[in-house]
This record gives C-alpha cells, structure tokens and sequence, in this order.
C-alpha cells in the first residue's frame, strides 16, 4: 500500500490523504482517497468497477467534500462530514470480486474505524458492503461518525428501522437518491415552465439511481422513453412501463428481455444518448459523455445521477449549444444526506417524511443553484462550485476540519 498526506483546508489542493493498495491474491488495485475532513470525519461511498482509477477516485472525493457542505443547515442537526471516496478497479461480476472487496475493506480498515464513513455506490450494494464489513472485522461501514452521535444506540436503531422500510418493493434506502434526482429535473422544468406530463426522458443505468429516478419520474407523469442496461437500449416513444422493467431487473440493473412488451424496441447501448427525449439523465458509469458523442444529443437538460458522467470539455460544447448540465454534486447527494439526516435525527423512519424532506432539500438547492447561475450567466456546474466554496470556510469556523492525530496514513 502506497500513501501520500497533505494537510490543507484548500478545495483546490490536494487531498488530505491519497493511498492505493494490491491485492496480493489477484493483483487487483483499490483507491482510498480522503479530500477533507470535518470534526475528524470525511463521507462518500466505494465503488467497484473495471478500470477504475486513482485519479477518477481524487475526483469523486472531491465532489464529496463540496456535496457534504451544499446540505450545510446551521439549524439542522446533520453536521456535514469532509468528502472521500474509495473505488475498487474490478467488474463486480468477477467470481473473485468479492474476495477482493474483503481484502480491500480489511487493508482500509483503521481509515473506517476512525476517518472514513462508506456505503454503497457503483458496482456495490449496501448489503454486499455490510456483509464484506463485517467479514473484515468492523462494527460497520460508517462506524467513524458513532462518536458524533448524541445517542449512538437510538440514532443507529433509527437508520437500521429506515432501511428496513420497503416502498412497492424496493427498498427506501435505494430510492431516496432517485427521489432528489427526479426532484432536481422537476424544479429546472419549473423554472423554465416546461409542464411534467409527457416531458420525455432518457436514462442510462436501471440499478439503484437509474431505477429509482426513472420511478418517480414516470409517477410525475414525465414520459421515460428509453433506458439503458449493460445489454443496450430499451426504447418506446410511447413511454415504457417502468415498473415492469424494474421488476424484471437482476442484482446489476438489467433487465430480463422477456418482460419488454412488443411495442418496446431492442436498441444499441448508447442509443440512449440520441433519444427524442428532452431530459438524459445519465445514471450508471463515470465519463459516459465525451467531446464526440456530445454532439448527437438533442436534448435541453442532462440531469447528472451518476457521478462526473459529463467530462468537462463535452459541457462546454453542450453549453455552446444551449443544453444545460445539471451537476452531480447537487442532484446525486439526496442518498448521502438521507443517511445523515436520518443517523443525526433530522427525519425518523419514515418513507414520507423522507420524501417530503428530500424533496424540499433537494428543490431548495438546486433552485439556489440555478438562480445563481442565471444571475452570474456561468453554468450550474460553475454555481453549485461557488455556493460549495461559500459554505466550506462557513463549516470550516465552526467544527474545525481536522483533529490533529489525524493527519496520516498507514
């Protein structure tokens, strides 16, 4: 295991600490990278995919740290964390992924007993990650924050009774994130005063955040005209039934072919980029809009649920164009605030207090972003960055970033 530490309160300077470990077994590479912490504490999922990269990892570890201080509420008893990220380079398919994902979790663990909260994310579910937790011989994977808590028993009986609420079959703890994207695409349509009903989508990826948008898209009466799994496109200008294709997907989010109707069509992969949609929202692999295929999208809005899926010198051909990128470091962090808003006590176990809060959040947020953007006429993207970099000095005052021992690695 290589490491490196810095320690800077800067959002733009390099991480506080950077490490990737082998695995001795297959010689597959985990990332760990830790961009900032707050009372001793940082935040942000592992994923697990093919070719997943350092760099890829700093990235998402970054969007962490500005995602925990956009839900900064100074009334609020969530208490935003730094940012962090893990990311295992292996296809969660293999046979030896999770061996490699025990390993993993056993190498990191004083950085999760002590520095590092996870959860699921690309490639993971939480019961996948729960169950190599424990195998490596830790309480939990967010066991860092129990000492933050007021009252660790009863904040911990709260989270476990959340995620054991099950809404129409899918559980709530998958669908919180989805209900803040689809809430992100509900307030920009607003703003422009686009109706919802028959508002046509496109969604690339049906595993947790795909699917759960996709749901509630689809019950906002918009039309979800095409999604998009590891095996193609399925696409219906009429309007798919998102339920049946949800209750026909795998442990991946794909979908058994035998559930589409005969008015659905079998398309290529990235079919889904060129739909006659006017809202894409891309919820699956990082990096899935480039400077080429940007330029066969029609749509207004990209909706980001997956992260960093629009690479930097695509938006700024797309914004040339007129389509807006709504960024992942807003739309995507209703999950992660969920967890938190629920672990400090903000919300109880609840499906529709969680809505209900999520949706209020998220619409807030997004709607702060978009009216900064349009009076500074820079991008969401550039608006959300500046709000981030109001609120972190703010965070920073009051909690402190960093405890002192904590400035190193193993």
């Amino acid at each position: 295991m290589t490491a490196s530490t810095t320690a800077t309160p800067s959002t733009t300077a390099p991480p506080l600490i950077s490490l990737t470990w082998t695995d001795q077994e297959t010689g597959r590479q985990g990332h760990l990278v830790i961009d900032r912490l707050v009372r001793g504490v940082s935040s942000g999922g592992l994923r697990m995919r093919s070719g997943c990269t350092l760099e890829e990892v700093t990235g998402l570890a970054r969007g962490m740290t500005m995602k925990e201080a956009l839900h900064y509420d100074p009334q609020g008893r969530y208490i935003p964390l730094g940012g962090a990220k893990g990311g295992i380079d292996c296809d969660p398919r293999d046979p030896a992924a999770y061996g490699v994902l025990v390993r993993y979790l056993r190498a990191v663990r004083p950085y999760i007993e002590h520095f590092w909260t996870t959860g699921e994310d690309l490639g993971l579910t939480q019961d996948l990650v729960d169950r190599a937790a424990a195998e490596a011989g830790l309480v939990s994977s967010i066991q860092a924050v129990y000492p933050l808590l007021d009252d660790e028993e009863a904040a911990r009986r709260r989270l476990a009774d959340a995620f054991a609420i099950d809404v129409d079959g899918i559980g709530l703890d998958e669908l919180v994130g989805g209900c803040g994207v689809a809430e992100s695409v509900l307030t920009a349509l607003d703003r422009a005063g686009v109706a919802h009903r028959d508002t046509r989508v496109a969604v690339q990826g049906l595993g947790t955040m795909g699917g759960a948008t996709a749901r509630f898209l689809a019950r906002a009466g918009l039309r979800v005209v095409a999604v998009a799994d590891i095996k193609g496109t399925i696409a219906n200008p009429a309007g798919l039934d998102v339920e049946a294709l949800l209750a026909a997907r795998d442990g991946h989010g794909t979908v058994d072919r035998a559930a589409l109707r005969a008015e659905d069509h079998e398309l290529p992969a990235d079919a889904w980029l060129t739909a006659d949609a006017e809202v894409l929202v891309p919820a699956a692999v990082s990096y899935a809009v480039d400077a080429t295929n940007q330029a066969g999208i029609t749509a207004r809005w990209i909706v980001e649920a997956a992260n960093m899926p629009v690479l930097p010198e695509a938006e700024t051909l797309l914004a040339a164009r007129g389509i807006t990128v709504l960024p992942d470091v807003v739309v995507n962090s209703g999950t992660n605030a969920w967890w938190w808003w629920t672990l400090f006590g903000d919300i109880g176990a609840d499906a529709d207090e969680a809505f209900a809060y999520t949706r209020r959040s998220m619409r807030a947020l997004v709607d702060q972003m978009l009216a900064r953007a349009e009076a500074e006429n820079s991008t969401p993207r550039a608006a959300a960055h500046a709000l981030a970099a109001d609120r972190l000095p703010v965070v920073t005052e009051r909690f402190g970033q960093f405890r002192e021992q904590s400035a190193y690695a193993n």
